[in-house]
């Protein structure tokens, strides 16, 4: 134990000091582990096909009860809220993920078509940014950006360049990712007084909303410092990469800072140092903050950069633990439940919580996400799309994809 957190600290002190600049190579991030094998001993064979079903279901199924995905036109597709009848930079860049972890790259055009025809801003200050909230007929509902959907498409983009390379005439997915992770660095530097930056320029964390006062907080599930370290190696500009490797240690250090000592719950708005903010339904653990156990755990599995990251697992899983496989969706922070509505969403995320956890805590997530049905009904969108990013993350199928080598 002593040994491996010496190298995790070791790990970390090379990328927060610059490692580029030393000659050093950077470390190489791991291969996450498949839990389904592992704990529950389930064969490649069932593991394939139970992330298979779900995504038929999600992507292909009756349009009335299962699907969130529906093509439009010849070359476009869309992720629709169903419950609020509604298109989200959120669920439009999960569903780019998805498709480029599932291979699947008609579904990952089609998406990436409809976004950048009907959600991206092409004039104005919010040039290159993404309207957040469009109707499933293209309108746009509302122009600003969310930083959460920003990150996701960026990362997406930097996959699906990877994966699948640039064919003749082809998008070029690598060039939309730089210009997109450009622009969410430098944005808040062309002096408009209506958007910023998706990163804060002085705390170098990410903005609740790259817009006026809605930047001068932030969303701890917004936090992604696998994604940045990533970006820290891949940004063209070298002074990107080093702002980079500030923004993901100032983004693991902020997950010590937002989670409770006792229950590790974190809630869904925060200051840059932490602390609750906004109204009193985003000051508790609800529906935002319930993919914090994500980013931490996948954070770990990937980089295993903070030995924190395993404690603070352990905290919010025995936590969630103790509440019965019917866990209350929403809590204060020190651990009082809100109401009593179950969501499939929160276990989803509590089983991707155990890639940094202990086997004996995190067992019982990963059984619980295996027996889970597909969600379907009016809330299929949020708590169907966690079901899909979980079952590929805790089986091991949600990959780095490397840049080409080069001689």
């Amino acid at each position: 134990m002593l040994v491996s957190a010496l190298r995790s600290a070791a790990a970390a002190l090379l990328l927060g000091t610059g490692f580029a600049c030393t000659g050093l190579a950077a470390p190489a991030p791991k291969q996450a582990p498949d839990l389904f094998k592992q704990m529950l001993g389930k064969s490649d064979a069932a593991i394939d096909a139970k992330i298979e079903a779900s995504y038929q279901q999600l992507f292909h199924g009756d349009p009335n009860s299962q699907a969130v995905y529906f093509p439009a036109g010849k070359d476009e597709g869309y992720i629709e809220d169903i419950a609020n009848q509604d298109v989200r930079s959120e669920g439009m860049s999960y569903g780019m993920m998805i498709a480029v972890q599932m291979d699947r790259r008609d579904m990952f055009d089609r998406l990436w078509n409809w976004a950048v025809r009907h959600m991206r801003h092409n004039s104005g200050p919010r040039k290159g940014f993404f309207a957040w909230h469009c109707a499933p007929d293209g309108r746009v509902l509302s122009p600003d950006s969310a930083s959460d959907g920003e990150e996701w498409f960026t990362m997406a983009l930097f996959f699906a360049a990877h994966r699948w390379g640039h064919p003749p005439g082809a998008p070029n997915y690598e060039a939309e990712a730089q210009s997109l992770l450009k622009a969410m660095l430098h944005k808040g530097e062309e002096g408009s007084p209506l958007v910023t930056s998706i990163f804060d320029p002085v705390h170098k964390e990410v903005v609740f909303v790259p817009k006026s006062v809605f930047a001068t907080f932030t969303d701890p599930s917004y936090h992604l410092p696998a994604f940045y370290e990533l970006w820290s190696r891949w940004a063209s500009d070298p002074a990107d990469r080093k702002l980079l490797r500030e923004i993901t240690a100032t983004s693991r250090a902020f997950f010590h800072r937002a989670a409770n000592p006792d229950t590790g719950l974190m809630p869904d708005y925060a200051s840059f140092d932490g602390a609750p903010v906004g109204p009193e339904i985003h000051r508790i653990f609800a529906f935002d903050a319930w993919r914090v156990m994500a980013n931490v755990a996948l954070d770990h599995a990937w980089w295993d950069a903070d030995p924190w990251q395993v404690a603070q697992s352990n905290r919010i899983l025995r936590f969630i633990a103790s509440q019965g496989p019917a866990c209350p969706n929403r809590f204060t922070l020190d651990g009082k439940p809100v109401d009593r509505e179950f969501s499939p969403g929160l276990l989803s995320m509590a089983a991707v919580g155990g890639l940094a956890a202990d086997p004996a805590l995190a067992r019982v997530f990963v059984q619980r996400l295996w027996d889970a049905p597909v969600p379907s009904g009016p809330f299929r969108y949020y708590d169907g799309l966690l079901h899909q990013l979980a079952l590929l993350e805790v089986s091991g199928h949600f990959r780095i994809y490397e840049p080409p080598a080069h001689p």
